[in-house]
């Protein structure tokens, strides 16, 4: 998790929470929570970076529109950082 940035960090926690959602979808969820506008030659890349890094699997709902799910290994990595979340925060 060290080597994420925030933003990807957010962008593993949204996925994880919807079932199968297009980059659309997951933008439209950080931007209700960011104050900056989210964008989607921000957040494209970086859902590519989780993809290579085994983190987050990508696939085709049609010819125009992706979906993304969390990997084991992203699941094992939020599960980690929730732990060590918690010995912080109730």
């Amino acid at each position: 998790m060290d080597t994420l940035t925030g933003f990807q960090r957010d962008l593993l926690y949204v996925i994880a929470g919807l079932d199968r959602p297009t980059g659309q979808t997951i933008e439209d969820d950080l931007s209700s929570y960011y104050s900056t506008e989210i964008t989607l030659g921000r957040t494209y890349p970086n859902l590519d970076m989780l993809v290579a890094k085994d983190l987050v699997k990508k696939g085709s709902l049609d010819r125009r529109a992706n979906y993304y799910a969390i990997t084991p290994a992203g699941e094992t990595l939020l599960h980690e950082r929730h732990d060590w979340e918690s010995q912080y925060i109730d």
